[in-house]
């Protein structure tokens, strides 16, 4: 049976969150020495609870801050060809523990400034508490932020949209549309083509129509609910705006495929 099957067989009977309960101890228990090792050789990095580590990537320390590193380098390089940052406000929109925000002001520098905001009270509560210097806010899954009109220079979204239904795909694109300045840029990723291979059939053939594809029946915004994005539906969303770069992957990320690059202007 088709791992597609089988996540739509969990949804319906309700197991999904307690597989996903399953998954995330089995990963603890797998990662436990690895992620002991780097407590003791990195006393003084603050890490957030496990869970909410794993909630927004993968159940390891060196993955979720070392690693993170490195992403956040990788996204800097995508901004830069695209905005200057300097005296830059800049968002990450669905921000979880901060994984990648709280490394841009050590590596971009130039008197930025940077928010980041999420649904998640616990994780918005770590953030406020262990990281200065970035002002963190708690949103809901309502498309309302509390920042001004044309505020953000930088808004960026990793996987965000890709636990949204199809109507919040566009409360939220029109908020962030709301908040983000003329010229500035959006940085967003999705499940694009290269994750057609974990659709069933009947979701495939929806999707070369264009459709967005959801698997719901768990909470909206969760790592378990999930959407799958076809060029066709991307292209509607941002109808509005400047399409700079549509970047597919030749590669997988890890054992998954890895997500679509949107980096678009307004």
């Amino acid at each position: 049976m088709k791992r597609a099957q089988i996540s739509k067989l969990l949804r319906m009977f309700g197991l999904i969150y307690f597989t996903d309960w399953l998954r995330f101890h089995m990963e603890k228990f797998k990662n436990r020495k690895e992620n002991n090792d780097f407590k003791i050789n990195n006393p003084a990095v603050i890490l957030p609870p496990d869970y909410l580590i794993y909630e927004s990537f993968q159940m390891n320390y060196k993955k979720y801050y070392t690693d993170s590193i490195d992403t956040a380098k990788w996204l800097t390089n995508h901004f830069k060809k695209h905005i200057e940052l300097k005296n830059a406000t800049i968002l990450d929109w669905g921000c979880g523990p901060a994984r990648i925000i709280r490394h841009l002001p050590n590596i971009i520098k130039n008197d930025c400034e940077y928010y980041g905001t999420d649904y998640n009270k616990k994780t918005i509560d770590w953030c406020k508490q262990n990281l200065k210097n970035i002002h963190f806010n708690l949103n809901t899954l309502e498309a309302k932020l509390p920042y001004d009109d044309n505020f953000m220079d930088v808004i960026y979204g990793i996987s965000i949209f890709t636990h949204l239904s199809e109507k919040m795909h566009y409360d939220w694109f029109n908020e962030l549309y709301r908040v983000l300045k003329p010229n500035g840029i959006m940085f967003i990723t999705t499940q694009g083509t290269r994750f057609k291979v974990k659709l069933t059939n009947n979701e495939l053939i929806s999707f070369e129509k264009g459709n967005l594809i959801v698997r719901g029946n768990v909470k909206e915004g969760h790592r378990t609910y999930s959407a799958f994005h076809p060029k066709k539906f991307m292209h509607k969303l941002f109808e509005n705006m400047t399409i700079l770069e549509h970047i597919e992957s030749q590669k997988n990320s890890g054992k998954n495929p890895a997500q679509d690059i949107w980096i678009i202007r307004k």
